[in-house]
């Protein structure tokens, strides 16, 4: 059931909204001839009203029992901000240009998470078209926009939205969102948006006014739960389906990544997330292209990717939060929080084998065993990373691996991340080593909210025992420097770093053995005393075999390779890549004596007989 706002053309405009515990519900046309017109509760709690002379960009807000001014809850724009009224959009108006677009398959994907506000000075979608090239020209293939659902203010990372359905005013809304997906879709980029459907943002949710969209049965980090599964949760759960089918149908949008799916409590039979997979693929059959939901999940539960016929959720991918520990651990040696469970090379190992490395064994973290094996899952359901915003940006100081470790480890980085069997995705600026951090940032109006906020921040950071004191969130100066430098991109060793990503990425596109995925047709393994990680990967005639050193040191070893001669296609310590000189033979046989630098990658590809 459409609600909302839904334009129909002609100056006539069908309202709906649910409120089933209200006497009266009237719509307050905001114009110079304020109008307010009475509407009709159905039996399940929806007022409805047909207006006339009602053109596409009108105010209005909702009149709650005769006392209640209140925005509508399904607004598909807030021109005013959280609090001022909505506005009606109709979306048949925007002239598309991507009727032949259609898609990239999911294991095809090289994703590149931004921030629309810190992406450029301008923090409009507008300038984000403006960089399309030079994201395509690296290869990257699809964008992932962090929540634009309206929140407060002009700065937030998004995760405080308050309309799920409407576009934040200050980037564009939907215009401009709309403009970026076209344009996206004509330079041959998938467009994925981050939604949250685990809570709403404090400020200017009103959604209780309206009803009952929260329980008290569950709590979550943010207070009482989103009601997927008590009293009138039917109504809830198509509030929260509607909106996936509104960005997909009214924006383009190719994939949701859905955030922290682990706070969205349902013990009912048909979980939500299960419904909005069956829902999305019926509406993906009406489109005829395909349709992803990439989550977030703590749970390392199979179940969320695992198909609805063995009782899974039919969730496309998830985000392997286990591999960025992994290699962030390794990286960086820190071992607080919740990089206690990691550190070791066999740990990244495992998780470039079999996607979870916690999966069902004993947490120190979490002092209770965590997780199941996914080892039987293909490669392409983990979404893997070195960085993202939630890495980054929940570091007291915001810093990127760029400011934690040296030129060589970043060349590691580019390698493990792009030669691995999974789904790559970069947080922006990652591609050249931006060095500007990434920090928490918010714009609130309530001072109470703002000193929460502040608090809330400080009490975070325990587990990981940082020293000092953490920036302000509702700091502008917070804000700004989180911004890119994109002049940094054609200088040094940020240029050097990019090249590397760009031919990293090529030879994912070009090369068979890096272009499949598949879990029979690659294997990792580690010397865990030298932290020497070997992978290879095969399809058919086309074999790779890549050597990675997260050591600090020079290791010598010998090599088992399967038989065959081997020649070396890229090196990470060669020259061109500023590094210190190469060491690995060009050309390699199985037993061999072979040295490699610290830091160092190189890949090795076997020659056809």
């Amino acid at each position: 059931m459409k609600i909302g706002a839904n334009y129909i053309g002609g100056d006539k405009c069908e309202f709906r909204v649910w409120a089933p515990f209200l006497n009266t519900v009237q719509l307050n046309i905001i114009s110079q001839n304020s109008e307010i017109l009475p509407m009709e509760k159905d039996a399940r709690g929806y007022w409805r009203l047909v207006a006339e002379e009602i053109k596409s960009g009108t105010k209005y807000f909702f009149e709650l029992d005769g006392e209640k001014m209140r925005p509508d809850p399904a607004s598909n724009f807030q021109p005013e901000g959280v609090h001022g009224p909505s506005q009606v959009i109709d979306h048949h108006s925007f002239q598309w240009t991507d009727d032949d677009w259609s898609g990239i398959p999911l294991d095809r994907l090289v994703i590149y998470e931004l921030h629309t506000r810190a992406f450029s000075y301008e923090g409009t979608f507008e300038a984000i078209i403006a960089r399309l090239d030079d994201i395509k020209n690296v290869g990257i293939n699809a964008i992932e926009i962090m929540p634009v659902a309206q929140f407060p203010g002009k700065r937030n990372w998004g995760y405080d939205g308050a309309y799920p359905y409407a576009v934040q005013n200050s980037y564009g809304g939907p215009e401009g969102l709309k403009k970026l997906v076209s344009a996206s879709h004509a330079k041959g980029l998938a467009v994925i948006l981050d939604v949250v459907y685990n809570h709403l943002g404090p400020e200017g949710n009103y959604l209780n006014d309206f009803a009952p969209y929260f329980t008290d049965k569950y709590k979550t980090p943010w207070g009482n739960a989103i009601n997927y599964d008590d009293e009138y949760s039917d109504e809830v759960r198509n509030y929260f389906i509607g909106n996936a089918l509104h960005w997909f149908g009214n924006y383009h949008i190719d994939g949701l990544r859905l955030d922290a799916i682990d706070t969205i409590y349902d013990m009912g039979a048909n979980h939500f997330l299960k419904e909005l997979a069956d829902r999305v693929k019926q509406f993906e059959d009406q489109l005829g292209r395909e349709l992803y939901l990439i989550a977030e999940s703590d749970f390392n539960d199979i179940k969320v990717i695992q198909p609805p016929e063995v009782g899974g959720y039919g969730i496309h991918a998830q985000w392997s939060d286990d591999f960025h520990h992994s290699l962030h651990a390794l990286l960086t040696g820190e071992n607080n929080g919740y990089y206690i469970d990691f550190g070791k090379i066999s740990h990244l190992t495992k998780a470039i084998n079999e996607g979870f490395v916690n999966s069902g064994q004993y947490s120190r973290y979490r002092k209770r065993k965590h997780g199941n094996s996914a080892k039987d899952r293909p490669p392409s359901q983990f979404v893997i990373c070195a960085q993202n915003h939630d890495q980054i940006g929940n570091r007291m100081l915001g810093e990127r691996l760029s400011q934690l470790v040296s030129f060589e480890a970043l060349k590691l980085t580019a390698g493990i991340l792009m030669l691995s069997p999974n789904i790559p995705l970069l947080f922006m600026g990652e591609e050249y080593g931006e060095q500007a951090p990434f920090l928490y940032f918010v714009d609130h109006s309530d001072e109470n909210l703002i000193r929460g906020v502040q608090e809330g921040r400080k009490a975070e950071f325990k587990h990981f025992r940082w020293k000092g004191e953490p920036p302000d969130p509702q700091s502008p100066d917070t804000f700004e420097k989180s911004i890119l430098n994109w002049g940094n991109r054609t200088q040094g060793e940020h240029k050097l770093l990019l090249d590397l990503y760009q031919r990293l990425i090529s030879m994912r596109n070009e090369i068979p053995a890096l272009k499949h995925m598949d879990t029979k047709d690659h294997h990792a393994w580690a010397h865990e005393e030298d932290n020497l990680l070997f992978m290879h990967r095969w399809h058919q005639e086309s074999e790779i075999l890549c050597i990675f050193n997260f050591d600090e040191k020079s290791i010598d070893f010998k090599i088992n390779l399967p038989e065959g001669e081997w020649e070396k296609i890229l090196d990470s310590a060669d020259a061109k890549w500023n590094g210190p000189g190469e060491s690995l033979p060009a050309k390699s046989a199985p037993g061999q004596s072979i040295k490699i630098l610290p830091h160092n990658f190189a890949v090795y590809e076997l020659l056809q007989s």
